[in-house]
């Protein structure tokens, strides 16, 4: 490691190990959330002539490497820059112009808040201060009047901490501000939350209001302490909590942040918060939160209800924990008694986009993330959704919606798996039972057998792997259990590898038969290898998936009885094998078809292109949804996940793979059809049904 050093900027140039694994760090943190793009600085953000700083001065030939630059005399702190695509690229922002150590001594009767050099820590690194006690606007005849003393010199700042707010509304509202303006908030919260009166939560609001713009969204992509958003609502959560309502109710209304509040009691009709606010200078949005009456027969007592709405922060929290989501609609938060668990919630999308599914999720205060085993949908309309959410004093008390781009809800795809389910249920009952029928009739020869006990296997896990399915959707939407969400999900990714590799077994079956002519194994060891190879691997895999990810609860996935992928990447145990099994499935039709296409011997050249390639297509055919290959077009869902003509071939051919199994694996087969036959001429009656 080595360092430039030049007018006053810095630039630190690491090996390429290093420098890589930085560059992964600030290319993770850089895009805050999809609507957070990276700034060019604005004249409101300026804080340097970076012509004199690491963008002209300093050449970005690694990449990877870190410019560290000083800001301008009138800010302190400084500004960080990691090259990339040989260009310097902001990541860390920390100048700024607020003293609020001094602020927070004009409005508190405390000692000072603890400093070291003129540094106070905060999470996620220090924040540089001017020094202790200094005023930060005006002249210093002024100073005493900066420190809480009205114009006869009495102190009253304490009162409603009013005194702070034009220092705070005159500064820019810059990512060093922004993280400046948080810890001050935090620590308000944490010790001057006593008997939170109106004035001082209208003096809180206006102070978290002015970082909360949503003018300046962006700025927070760039601040030092990639919690700062966290910390601010779990700082206004608990300072509002504390508000003393007067005659009953309160209502204090910023333009991006709301606070409610109502006494309630048990007698009382469902209690409702209605909020109606600015989302930008062109946009409003909506937000309802409603006690249910049955839980407010619960209260033993009178108490208090506090709600506060944020129509910007659901743009700034971070969503890259979860799922590649943002949020659609406003945060809402809640403060209610021990004895209130559940509450309804309404939220107006921002995005009313019809073919995107909504997800309703609660802020995980310890984990700070969204996750949506707090709620449950209760309806979802191209306008508005309505969740029933769980309120936790010290995990759950903010919610919103989340929002997939790549989740397409379509009504012709929930009819294709509909019909397609049902259909593919019926049509393996009917394959089962028909090869019942006729089994003693197609297992007399040894390769017979063979098959039709990989069909049989390959149409059971089929059957149960698509009822599992059903049951999960049942469980997942109707009974919110965990524990039979992971039982359901354990099954379902049990019985879909045991299909997948009984179709590799049936196609390992089709080379023995085509390639090892001569070599001979007996019914018994087939039997054994079959059921090794058919229910041991999955087996297998199914319990090691759920033993390693479900002690870390990373087993599920957000929203679905399934397996999880953002977190503990849990669904790789079914896609490697499948598509492993695709892969030499479609090597075995590739050997199919070059055998198939050889000449035979007497046959003239034309009807013997034309004979070959009716075999071809028909053993491509047969061997396509017996093989699982129909599932390789599910590849082209990832490549373009939101090209709904690949959604839809996807389920038309999988939806409907029983039907498929039934029409190629059992009616088109020569011998099963004779087998039938054959039955019907033992029975008149038989017979004339069949023919029927």
């Amino acid at each position: 490691m080595f360092f430039f050093q030049e007018k006053g900027s810095k630039c630190v140039v690491m090996d390429a190990r290093v420098a890589h694994c930085l560059l992964l760090w600030a290319m993770h943190f850089f895009p805050v959330a999809p609507r957070i793009a990276p700034r060019v600085l604005s004249k409101e953000s300026k804080t340097g002539n970076l012509q004199d700083g690491c963008i002209n001065l300093i050449p970005c030939e690694h990449s990877g490497a870190i410019c560290i630059q000083p800001c301008s005399p009138s800010f302190h702190g400084e500004m960080s820059f990691v090259c990339k695509d040989r260009k310097w690229q902001m990541f860390v922002d920390a100048c700024a112009n607020l003293d609020v150590q001094s602020l927070f001594q004009r409005i508190s009767e405390r000692e000072p808040l603890p400093s070291s050099g003129g540094h106070i820590g905060v999470a996620g690194g220090h924040l540089p201060f001017v020094g202790a006690g200094r005023p930060v606007h005006g002249k210093p005849e002024n100073e005493a009047k900066h420190f809480g003393a009205d114009d006869h010199g009495n102190s009253n700042c304490q009162a409603d901490f009013s005194c702070i707010i034009p220092d705070i509304l005159s500064s820019p509202a810059i990512p060093g501000n922004i993280a400046d303006i948080v810890e001050l908030l935090k620590n308000i919260s944490l010790m001057l939350s006593e008997n939170v009166n109106r004035e001082k939560m209208q003096s809180y609001s206006r102070i978290a209001n002015h970082i909360l713009n949503s003018s300046v969204i962006s700025n927070w992509a760039f601040v030092r302490d990639r919690n700062a958003s966290s910390t601010l609502l779990d700082s206004v959560n608990l300072f509002a909590g504390n508000l003393l309502l007067r005659n009953g109710s309160e209502n204090i209304q910023e333009h991006f942040i709301s606070t409610k509040g109502y006494s309630i009691y048990k007698n009382t009709s469902g209690k409702s918060f209605d909020f109606s606010m600015e989302l930008n200078k062109t946009s409003n949005i909506s937000g309802r939160v409603v006690i249910p009456e049955e839980e407010l027969l619960k209260l033993p007592r009178t108490s208090k209800a506090i709600s506060i709405a944020f129509p910007t922060l659901g743009a700034i929290i971070e969503t890259s924990h979860l799922d590649p989501v943002f949020v659609n609609g406003m945060v809402l938060s809640v403060s209610l008694p021990e004895e209130l668990q559940h509450i309804l919630l309404t939220f107006e999308k921002v995005n009313k986009l019809e073919n995107i599914k909504a997800q309703c999720v609660g802020w995980h205060s310890a984990e700070r993330r969204w996750d949506s085993k707090a709620c449950k949908m209760k309806s979802d309309n191209i306008s508005s959704v309505v969740c029933m959410c769980k309120h936790h004093r010290r995990t759950f008390k903010s919610f919103s919606i989340l929002m997939s781009p790549t989740m397409l809800r379509n009504v012709v795809l929930d009819y294709i798996t509909c019909v397609g389910l049902g259909l593919s249920i019926f049509s393996l009952v009917l394959c089962l039972t028909i090869e019942t029928v006729v089994w003693h009739h197609v297992t007399k020869t040894k390769i017979t057998y063979m098959r039709h006990f990989c069909l049989v296997n390959i149409a059971t896990s089929l059957l149960i792997a698509d009822i599992l399915f059903i049951v999960a959707a049942i469980v997942h939407n109707t009974a919110l259990n965990y524990r039979l969400c992971v039982a359901a999900t354990f099954f379902l990714h049990f019985f879909y590898l045991a299909l997948f590799f009984w179709m590799f077994t049936l196609g390992l079956l089709i080379l023995y038969g085509l390639l090892l002519v001569f070599f001979k194994i007996t019914r018994s060891a087939f039997i054994a290898a079959a059921f090794s190879i058919g229910y041991g691997c999955p087996l297998v895999i199914s319990i090691l998936t759920v033993a390693i990810t479900e002690p870390k609860n990373g087993y599920l996935r957000s929203g679905a009885c399934w397996l999880n992928w953002y977190e503990t990447k849990a669904l790789l145990a079914f896609v490697v094998p499948a598509l492993s099994i695709i892969v030499v499935n479609l090597a075995v039709v590739v050997v199919v078809v070059v055998k198939m296409g050889r000449p035979s011997i007497g046959d003239g050249c034309k009807s013997q292109d034309l004979s070959n390639m009716i075999r071809i297509s028909k053993n491509i055919a047969l061997l396509t949804p017996l093989l699982g290959l129909t599932w390789g077009f599910g590849l082209a869902t990832i490549i373009d996940s939101r090209s709904l003509a690949f959604h839809v071939t996807f389920a038309l051919l999988n939806a409907f793979q029983g039907f498929f199994i039934l029409l190629f694996g059992t009616l088109l087969d020569r011998k099963t059809r004779e087998a039938l036959k054959k039955n019907c001429l033992s029975s008149k009656r038989k017979c004339s049904l069949a023919k029927s």
